[in-house]
C-alpha cells in the first residue's frame, strides 16, 4: 500500500515505497497497530461465535481457560491471569465466579499469602476444554491456512510476543 495523507492533517499512513532495490520501505506505526487491532476483532468475531455455540464458552471463559490449560498445573494466580487477559480485576472476579459455578474452575487459596488466591481448572474444566481446544484448532485451521506459510507464521509469533513483552512485559510472569 502506497502511503497516503491523513485528510485532516500533513500526516501520511501506510507504507512509502523506497525506491531503491533491496532497501527497506518505512512502516507507519499507526497502520501497523490498526491492523494488529482490526485482525485481533475481526479474530474474535469469527471464533466466538463458534465456541458459544458447541462448546458453551463466552469468549472472556474460553480466554481464561485456556490460558489454565496451558499453565502446567493448571492454575495462575489471579493477578497471573489478570495481567494476561482483556479483564479489569472486577471483570476477572466475576468471570471467575461463573466458572466456578460452572465447575470449571474452582478458586484456591494461596498459602503464603493470604490475600492471593489461584485459578485452578477442575476436571471438568479440563473435558471443556480438551473439547473447545478441537473446536478452535479446525476453525483456526480453516481460517488461517493458506494466509502464511509456515515460516511466516513462526516469525509472527516471534514479533508478536516482542511486542507483547513490551507493552504488557507482566503477561508472561508467572507468580508461584
Amino acid at each position: 500500500m502506497l502511503a497516503q495523507l491523513f485528510p485532516y492533517s500533513r500526516y501520511t499512513v501506510g507504507v512509502e515505497p523506497a525506491g531503491i532495490p533491496g532497501q527497506a520501505s518505512e512502516v507507519d506505526r499507526i497502520t501497523l497497530v490498526g491492523l494488529v487491532f482490526e485482525t485481533a476483532s475481526g479474530l474474535h468475531r469469527a471464533v466466538g461465535p463458534l465456541l458459544e455455540r458447541q462448546c458453551e464458552l463466552a469468549g472472556q471463559e474460553f480466554e481464561i481457560l485456556i490460558r489454565l490449560a496451558r499453565t502446567p498445573g493448571g492454575r495462575l494466580r489471579m493477578s497471573d491471569l489478570a495481567a494476561q487477559t482483556a479483564l479489569t480485576p472486577s471483570g476477572l472476579t466475576r468471570a471467575i465466579a461463573r466458572l466456578c459455578e460452572a465447575g470449571l474452575v474452582s478458586r484456591e487459596t494461596c498459602p503464603e499469602d493470604r490475600r492471593g488466591a489461584f485459578a485452578a481448572l477442575t476436571g471438568a474444566g479440563e473435558e471443556r476444554m480438551g473439547q473447545a481446544l478441537d473446536v478452535h484448532r479446525a476453525q483456526l485451521a480453516e481460517l488461517l491456512d493458506g494466509a502464511l506459510d509456515l515460516d511466516e507464521e513462526l516469525a509472527f509469533v516471534v514479533s508478536l510476543r516482542k511486542l507483547r513483552d513490551r507493552v504488557s512485559p507482566e503477561a508472561s510472569n508467572l507468580t508461584a
